[in-house]
Formats: structure tokens, sequence, C-alpha cells
């Protein structure tokens, strides 16, 4: 009798893990099958949960821009049908996953957010191809590299919470380690170029390079005691 109790305690348990493993918020997917799904809606309903500025730089065909730190998300988006799939993204993942939360909390059935955002969505080679040159070129970024010492480029975004909690001691690095390391930032959103070539995909993304190769790279946040071990 014990034994058939636990054993129905049992399935009981794994099948309210599996129901919690379905009844996700949202589909969280990457930039290939996010693109796919669009093309399989008609009339797709696609928010750019970015800033107004980001939108103007680059934006999905079709999207239709509601700032998430903007006035009345909620307002805005409670005109678009919640019976048919929504597709959210922003720059790289943060906003829209809030978004994404926030649409399902509104009644929206099925969302899509985009994950690793337009950094993936780029990386992926899914943007239309530009030969306008936005920011520092790839001539002017070797040249950065022309110097007997280890260079290490950090590429960030005022946007991003990692980057900005790192900005103090890469500052502070930047002056006491100049003799043996020369530290360069570049803002992603001000050097979209590189950003493609390079394929970052993610903030902040460090390179540390010497005699112009790529001897170290790491993507997302390093404590200073980390950075440090990697650049002595």
């Amino acid at each position: 009798m014990k034994a058939t109790f636990f054993s129905l305690l049992f399935i009981g348990f794994l099948f309210t893990s599996c129901n919690g493993q379905t009844e996700k918020q949202y589909e969280s997917i990457a930039p290939t099958a996010f693109a796919d799904k669009i093309k399989a809606t008609p009339n797709a309903q696609i928010i750019d949960v970015r800033s107004p500025e980001e939108f103007a730089g680059q934006h999905l065909d079709n999207a239709v821009n509601i700032n998430w730190n903007g006035d009345d998300f909620d307002g805005k988006v409670s005109k678009y049908d919640k019976k048919k799939p929504v597709f959210v993204y922003c720059m790289s993942g943060g906003r829209s996953t809030k978004a994404a939360e926030k649409l399902k909390e509104l009644g929206f059935k099925t969302i899509y957010e985009l994950q690793g955002g337009i950094m993936k969505w780029n990386a992926a080679g899914l943007s239309i191809p530009s030969d306008k040159i936005i920011g520092m070129c790839s001539q002017e970024y070797q040249e950065l590299l022309k110097t007997a010492k280890k260079v290490l480029v950090d590429f960030y975004a005022e946007w991003c919470a990692p980057c900005k909690k790192m900005t103090p001691y890469l500052l502070k690095m930047q002056k006491e380690m100049a003799d043996k390391v020369t530290i360069v930032r570049l803002n992603a959103d001000e050097n979209k170029t590189l950003i493609n070539q390079l394929k970052i995909d993610e903030l902040p993304t460090l390179l540390l390079y010497q005699n112009n190769e790529v001897i170290w790279k790491h993507s997302g946040y390093l404590s200073e005691e980390d950075l440090t071990k990697q650049l002595q």
C-alpha cells in the first residue's frame, strides 16, 4: 500500500515537472528559426523594444518600435492581436526577455523572442549586406594592433549592464597597465562594421592580441581579478 502511495506521488511529481517545462512563458529561439517563423507567419507582428535611436540605426523588416524603457509599453502593445503570434527582439536579449514576459502576462498566447537579439541576428549573416562603413574600418582597427605590447580590445555598449559594471576597473587598468598592455574600448553601437566583420554576438566581448593575433577571447562579465590574471 505504501509502495503504491509513493509511486503515485512520484508520478504526480513527474507530471508537474513535465507540465512546468512545457508551459513556458515564451519561446526564445535562435536567429535562423526566428526568421523562418516570421516568413511562415502572414502579416507577422514584429516588435522592436529598443530605443528609437537604435531602431533608426537598424531594424528587422516590418518591425514596429515600442520602446521597453519608454512610456506606456503595456498600452501600446495592447493594440496587437493577442491570439496571433508576436515576435519580439532587442539588441542582445535583455530587454526582449522582460518584454516577452510582460506580453505573456498581458495575455498574448504565442510569443517568440529572438535569442541574442540583433547581435546574434547579424552574426548569423541574416542582416542585409551594406557597403556603408559605420565607425572604425578594418584598416584603422589593424593599425591599433601594430605595437610590441599586448592589445586588449573591449567592445561594450552604454545600455549593457555587465559593461557598466566592468567600466571602472577597465579605465583604471588602462592607466595602471599602460606599460604592458594597450587597452582600447570601442562602443559597439558606434562601430557596427567591426562588430559584423568580427562576428561579435555578445557584449561585452574582450579580445586580447599579441603580434596581431588573438591569443584570448571572452564574452560576458569578467571580474577585475580574473581579467588581471589574463593580462599579466
